[in-house]
């Protein structure tokens, strides 16, 4: 993977991410006096903390990579699926309800979520939400999140080779 255009941000635009985040995640993750790189990793826009690609931006929404979420564990926006569905989405399949054990109450349909496996917590994978949390937690069929990054992707080799 190439990465293409990489630079600094600038103070008032790393102000804008933590405001962003703080939005979505109702959480701090870094200090407005972190280095902040953006670039693109084909056709990927990522965020680098102090040299480490934490933050990613799908159709104008920031979201965790997978090592992102490793660094700062955020305490919402999860979903917890069973062991038996571990495989299917480190394989990139989407998240069905039938492997779901627990998830955020307050995750709306459109959320960006992160899947956790239920015996280690330990980030999957990264999506959106199709539907609430409250749903996913109730509900016995159908897809709750879509996936855009897990881990064995073309991304989570790209993070692993630059680490």
């Amino acid at each position: 993977m190439k990465v293409k255009n990489r630079h600094r941000l600038k103070n008032k635009d790393v102000t804008k991410l933590l405001y962003e985040l703080k939005n979505g995640f109702d959480s701090v993750f870094f200090s407005e006096k972190a280095s902040v790189e953006v670039a693109d990793v084909e056709g990927t826009k990522l965020v680098f903390i102090d040299d480490i690609p934490c933050f990613m931006y799908m159709k104008d929404k920031i979201m965790f990579t997978l090592t992102g979420l490793n660094k700062y564990r955020p305490s919402n926006r999860f979903v917890v699926v069973d062991m038996g569905a571990v495989r299917f989405v480190t394989n990139g399949a989407d998240v069905m309800t039938p492997g779901i054990i627990d998830a955020d109450e307050n995750i709306v349909e459109g959320d960006e979520v992160w899947v956790c496996d239920e015996k280690h917590h330990k980030p999957l994978a990264v999506g959106i939400a199709v539907m609430s949390g409250q749903q996913m937690k109730h509900e016995k069929k159908g897809k709750a999140v879509r996936l855009v990054h897990y881990v064995g992707d073309k991304l989570w080799d790209f993070v692993a080779k630059s680490l």
